[in-house]
């Protein structure tokens, strides 16, 4: 069976040594010290792996059946479910008033990242549950917040999010599901919607589905959407469940991954639907729930890597193939273990380096998203809201290729089931696709974050890498190894911004460089994060600190990153620079 030990020890370096959060100016921040945040970290780590993981691999062999109309998930998962709510890991940066701890949303995520590289499918669960909660917090009525925000806050009911239609998936424009008004203010909603994650499962007493529907003789088009709350049971004003709703599980897709995970098919005839926000704003009300989400799959990206890669180092110093060509370091056995080649180490390097500065990237997003809503901080809400399609775009492509890097390791044996590894390339490859396709994130990048607020935040972005550099020229060691390729990254970056500029009247051109864009912006993104966690291993060092091999092991790991990774910026902007004539040079029928 694989192995998940948590990187306990990393998260914090994250945490204090790189965003210093006991420090920070933010309402709850004061309260993260280290021995709070290490108990914290290392409790979540232990219920990862000794609870979770070990039902990782239950839920990929069994996944999900439905018998009579009910679905049954494996073996295990529903009193793993129930550890979690007991533990109130499912509450943690809820809102005290409605049974929450109040925690900050950083802390929330250094908690999650644990469970999904232990058990991504099983997660999803309480994932789901936690985004419906923040759009009805976010949008919902105060009647409608008493009536479900406690139960979805300890996930005694779960949430899930309604959008694709067989027909529509991108283009929310074409969704056919109707709502039509009813006397008393409710709504029939009547429908099909599929690809649902956790849309009918046994593990909850009831669903609470957010779902977008057309009310009639609304705009057309994506302005003609509007978001409801469709719960599986009715709910009696006493709190009590009452009626079965006209929402159903029409059947369970057959996946290639996350297997453990119900995803289903929803069938709702006339159910009964209560509308959050105002009419026809629908798709405000669902991005509070999508952005979070959104953050969530790019960690997911990085937390399938970061399990494919611990094992992939487990084998590498077990298994003997072949000899160091600079002499046997194993001369009492018949071969040297695989992790004494050169390539060997570089497959490594690059899951390591990218893990490590994905955490990083991931964690910062957090703690802006903390920064925009505890401080209501115009800037970090705008800066987060650049960063969300590359947080999750980027992480996820590169999540599944480490995955896949891992499983490389292998050799033969990684395309062998019994060894597990294809279980976490199979589960990685969703992240690329839902929560908004990657090619998707790219074109909202290109198209719509750069020019937020008049390019006021990714001028930001740039202002803030060239005040670091500025600000730590005078370090020799982070200079040559750390700020000179970031200065030459970032400069890869304005000018491929620059061109889009040039090239405003050929939309094409920005299109078609889009993709390359995205990808260039996460290399330079997780460049800065590399330069700041280098020069805080290093001040680490300079202070004394008792464990030095885990502060130069860091400052090496980003010299790596810095030396073979980010160089791709100038791959990427030579791509850029072609323009769109070649992508669309053929005509659709020569494909």
């Amino acid at each position: 069976m694989p192995i998940y030990n948590a990187p306990t020890k990393d998260i914090q370096f994250v945490l204090h040594d790189l965003l210093k959060v006991s420090e920070q100016d933010i309402p709850g921040f004061e309260d993260l010290d280290r021995d709070f945040t290490s108990a914290v970290v290392e409790e979540a780590g232990k219920v990862a792996s000794e609870v979770l993981h070990p039902l990782n691999v239950v839920g990929d062999t069994e996944g999900c059946v439905m018998e009579n109309g009910v679905v049954r998930t494996p073996t295990g998962f529903k009193d793993a479910f129930q550890q979690m709510k007991d533990g109130g890991w499912t509450a943690m940066d809820c809102d005290p008033e409605y049974g929450g701890q109040g925690l900050p949303y950083v802390m929330h995520t250094a908690a999650q990242e644990p469970f999904v590289s232990a058990n991504m499918a099983f997660n999803m669960y309480q994932g789901l549950t936690h985004g419906a909660y923040s759009a009805i917090y976010a949008h919902g009525s105060d009647e409608q917040k008493q009536t479900y925000l406690p139960k979805l806050t300890t996930c005694e009911w779960t949430g899930t999010m309604n959008l694709t239609e067989p027909h529509c998936g991108t283009d929310l424009g074409l969704m056919r599901t109707k709502a039509v008004p009813n006397d008393d203010g409710s709504f029939k909603i009547s429908g099909q919607k599929i690809f649902i994650s956790a849309g009918e499962h046994d593990m909850a007493d009831n669903i609470i589905h957010l779902v977008l529907a057309k009310i009639q003789g609304g705009p057309d088009g994506i302005k003609g959407v509007s978001l409801f709350i469709v719960p599986k049971f009715m709910v009696n004003d006493d709190g009590s469940l009452g009626a079965r709703n006209g929402v159903s599980c029409g059947k369970i897709e057959e996946k290639m991954g996350i297997h453990g995970n119900s995803t289903c098919v929803m069938n709702y005839d006339e159910a009964t639907g209560f509308l959050i926000g105002e009419e026809h704003k629908g798709m405000r009300a669902m991005f509070t729930m999508m952005n979070e989400a959104r953050l969530g799959v790019g960690l997911q990206g990085y937390a399938q890597a970061e399990s494919a890669y611990q094992n992939a180092v487990a084998y590498a110093n077990d298994r003997l193939q072949g000899r160091d060509v600079t002499g046997a370091k194993n001369p009492d056995g018949p071969a040297d273990p695989l992790i004494v080649h050169p390539d060997i180490r570089r497959n490594l390097m690059d899951q390591k380096s990218f893990v490590e500065g994905a955490r990083a990237f991931t964690y910062w997003g957090a703690y802006l998203i903390d920064r925009a809503h505890k401080n209501q901080d115009a800037d970090a809400d705008g800066l987060i809201s650049l960063m969300t399609p590359v947080i999750k775009g980027f992480l996820t492509d590169k999540g599944f290729e480490y995955a896949t890097a891992a499983q490389q390791v292998y050799g033969g044996h990684g395309y062998i089931e019994e060894w597990g590894m294809s279980q976490y390339a199979r589960d990685a490859r969703i992240a690329m696709i839902y929560e908004g396709a990657n090619g998707v994130q790219a074109l909202d990048l290109v198209g719509r974050k750069l020019a937020l607020d008049g390019g006021k935040h990714v001028m930001a972005f740039f202002e803030m890498i060239k005040t670091f550099i500025k600000e730590n020229e005078g370090n020799e060691a982070l200079n040559k190894d750390f700020l000179n390729p970031l200065k030459a990254a970032s400069k890869d970056l304005q000018a491929a911004g620059m061109y889009f500029m040039q090239n405003a009247t050929k939309p094409n051109n920005a299109l078609s460089g889009s993709y390359d864009f995205m990808h260039m912006m996460g290399h330079v993104c997780l460049g800065l994060m590399w330069a700041r966690m280098a020069k805080a291993a290093m001040e680490a060092l300079e202070s004394g600190a008792s464990d030095t091999e885990f502060y130069e092991t860091k400052i090496a790991t980003g010299r790596y990153y810095m030396a073979r990774q980010l160089p791709a910026t100038a791959m990427h902007l030579a791509r850029i620079n072609t323009g769109g004539d070649t992508v669309m040079a053929l005509e659709a029928a020569n494909f």
